[in-house]
This record gives C-alpha cells, structure tokens and sequence, in this order.
C-alpha cells in the first residue's frame, strides 16, 4: 500500500484518504484520521476505518481536551501511544472510551510560519506494543506529504469565511450606492436609457465584479445582486417615463428566483435586464424557462460583452436577447481597425436578422463615436457620452452641454 501511495502520487483529489489508508493498513491499525484545529475544537475532515460502522465520522467534532489532539499539542501526552492503558491521562480521556482507544499515533500538521493547523493520527482499540520511533517517522513523512494540501483548504475555508463575513457586512450596513450611465441614440444624442452600476464603500477597496465573484464564492451571490437590484429600481420614478433602466444580473440568480418579486410592481416595459455571467452557461433551457416569466412583465433581456468572447457570443445564439451591447474591446480604435468594423458590420446584420438592437459600449473618442455613427450602429454608451454619476448629476449632463458637444452641438 505504501509503494502505491508514493507511486500514485499526492496530488489526486484522493490523497488524503488514500494517505490515511496507506498508514493505516502499514501499522496495522484500525482507523487513521485527520482533523483540523478550531480554536478548543477538533473537526474530522478525513477518516478511514476499517470496520465502516466505525464511531469517528467525517464532519464530526470534540472538545480538545475530550481527545487526544489538545493533550498531544502540550505536551501531556506523548505522540507515540503504544498502550494507552499505561498512562493516568490517557485512559482519563472521553475519547479513549467512545473510539475506544488502545493505541494512539497523533503528529501535528504546521504550516510554513509554524501554526499548527491539525492533526494527522491512527488508532487501534488494543494495544500496539510493537508500535515503534520509527512508525513515528513514519507517520511524520506522510503527515508533511500530504500537509501542504491540508493547509491549503483550510486556508481557502479560512479565505471564504472571512469574505462572507465582509459580505454579509455589506449587506447588514447597504455600505454601497448606484451611479447610473447613459445610453444614447447614436442619431440624435437624446439618452434613451441608463445603466445601472454598482459601487462599494466598504473596505478593502475592490473592484464591484470582485465583491460578486466573492459573494458567490460564499453563497452570497443572489442575496447581494437583489438588494443592489432593489436599490437600483428606486430610480425609475425620477427618470422620463420614456427611458428604461438597465440593472445587471448573474444567471445564476435569474435561475434561482427572486426578480420577478422585485419588479413585479413597476413597469416592466422600463427595464432591461443585463446577463453578465462571462462564463458557459450549462443549461440554456433552465435559463431560458426562468427569463420567460420576466419577460412576459415586458422586461428586456441585453447580452453584454459581445464579440469579446465564445460565451457571449453563445449567449447571443441561445436566449434572442432584445439588446447586443459590444465589448469595449471592439469599439475601442474602430475608426482604425478595419477588422473591428467587419465584425461590427455583421453583428449589426444579425441583429437586423434578429430583430434585436445594437448597443457599442466603451465610447470614449469623437473619432469611435462617428465610426460607430457611418457604420450604422444605433446606440452606444461610454464616457464621450457619459460617465457613470449620481442619478441626478446623470440626469443634468445629458440634459446639458455634454452629449451637445460629443455630437457637435
């Protein structure tokens, strides 16, 4: 078993379980374990018995001191327990009676600045006297082999928590605000609508598309889209009746529910409803079955990022989105790249196929924005026309000279 653990390798998702079988079935013990160290608690991550009805559990729990881990750690018990009925201490241990426990192996396992994060152990209910120092090595070799991938999760558990803390305070404080941008006609430089932006006030600073990617690391996602969606919507009743709100949306969060609640007391026809996932989606028909009931409230579905990558573009083929909004990356140099104009050209083609509309995001020269203009493009957004401000600063640039200016007023 040892020489197919070292054959194998330690880097399979397996190798911890295949590490405690591995030690297990070399010193001939009944279960091998590894637990993780929470403040006066021991958690079981890993077990391998070899009776299953065994009473140590993945996922369960004791008390330091009700085991063996705290006494090894300070020294009250030695790590290499051949029979524990020969110390006071041991045979004192909850432990000893319920696992039971006659004879113990227990290393710890500590990271590079020397925190010691668990315990990598292997316990028999008899006596071991043959149990020796260099079954102790032993125990040490595997527990520094597999020890790196242990500290790992424990540090990415330890990562997530702390992100769902600062999420969950976020949430708790509304310590964010919305700043709208707008999108125009290309023809006339009126603002046909605004997109709504999300913007943290929480520390660490971090950009908004890193504090949703760590919500939904931390099964926060859906809770923070909604609120920051809620907040959003509050802005219809100061804009024109004419022009609709843009808000962002995950499809995880358009499949698991939740917006047809939101705007279920507005106007649907107002709102478009912006897919910003990058990645595959893996089942279109799910999505498409949850966008059916918010598009029968008049709601508008906007594709964002086209031509800047294959999941957008597969968006684009599978869910006949109302509005293709072009990537920056596109509109960026248009005018002097006859590449982006071509594919400019045709995705305007297949939106006149479609009978969906053209949105070029990203605008940000007098040269791009007539480019966009002769090609044929209809509306575009960007910070020529418009940066993202406070709705009533939004409100007053494109009511001004600003959009008069891009235009050539």
């Amino acid at each position: 078993m040892l020489k197919n653990f070292f054959t194998d390798g330690i880097d399979s998702p397996q190798a911890i379980q295949t590490a405690l079988e591995a030690i297990r079935k070399h010193l001939s013990m009944e279960v091998a374990y590894v637990c993780r160290l929470e403040e006066n608690t021991a958690v079981f991550e890993a077990v391998d018995a070899a009776d299953p009805d065994a009473p140590i559990r993945p996922g369960a729990s004791m008390s330091l001191d009700d085991n063996y881990c705290g006494h090894i750690l300070h020294g009250r018990l030695p790590q290499l327990m051949p029979d524990t009925s020969k110390s006071e201490l041991a045979m004192s241990i909850p432990f000893t009676r319920t696992a039971p426990v006659g004879a113990h192996i227990g290393v710890p396992i500590t990271s590079a600045s020397g925190e010691t994060l668990g315990m990598f152990c292997c316990l028999s209910p008899h006596a071991q006297p043959t149990l020796n120092q260099r079954d102790l090595e032993i125990m040490q070799v595997f527990a520094d082999l597999v020890g790196s991938q242990i500290i790992s999760e424990i540090k990415n558990d330890r990562r997530l928590a702390s992100n769902r803390a600062l999420i969950e305070a976020v949430l708790d404080q509304e310590a964010y605000n919305c700043v709208y941008q707008p999108i125009v006609d290309l023809s006339t430089g009126r603002a046909i609508g605004f997109e709504s932006l999300c913007r943290f006030t929480s520390e660490p600073y971090r950009s908004p598309d890193k504090w949703f990617a760590d919500a939904h690391a931390a099964g926060l996602g859906q809770r923070l889209e909604l609120a920051v969606m809620t907040t959003a919507l509050g802005a219809l009743d100061q804009l024109p009746p004419d022009v609709y709100l843009s808000v962002n949306a995950s499809p995880s969060t358009i499949i698991n529910g939740g917006i047809e609640t939101i705007i279920d007391q507005i106007t649907g026809s107002r709102l478009v409803l912006e897919v910003t996932e990058h990645d595959a989606v893996s089942n279109y028909e799910t999505l498409s079955e949850a966008l059916a009931p918010l598009r029968k409230l008049g709601v508008r579905l906007a594709i964002d990022d086209a031509g800047a990558g294959y999941a957008s573009m597969s968006h684009i083929l599978s869910l006949a989105p109302d509005a293709i909004k072009l990537d920056m990356s596109l509109t960026r140099d248009i005018d002097s790249d006859a590449a982006r104009r071509a594919l400019t050209t045709a995705l305007l083609f297949f939106s006149r196929e479609t009978r969906s509309f053209i949105i070029a995001e990203g605008i940000e020269t007098e040269a791009e924005l007539s480019t966009l203009r002769l090609l044929g493009v209809p509306f575009g957004q960007g910070y020529l026309l418009g940066k993202p401000a406070e709705l009533s600063a939004a409100l007053d640039m494109t009511a001004g000279a600003g959009l008069a200016r891009a235009f050539g007023g």
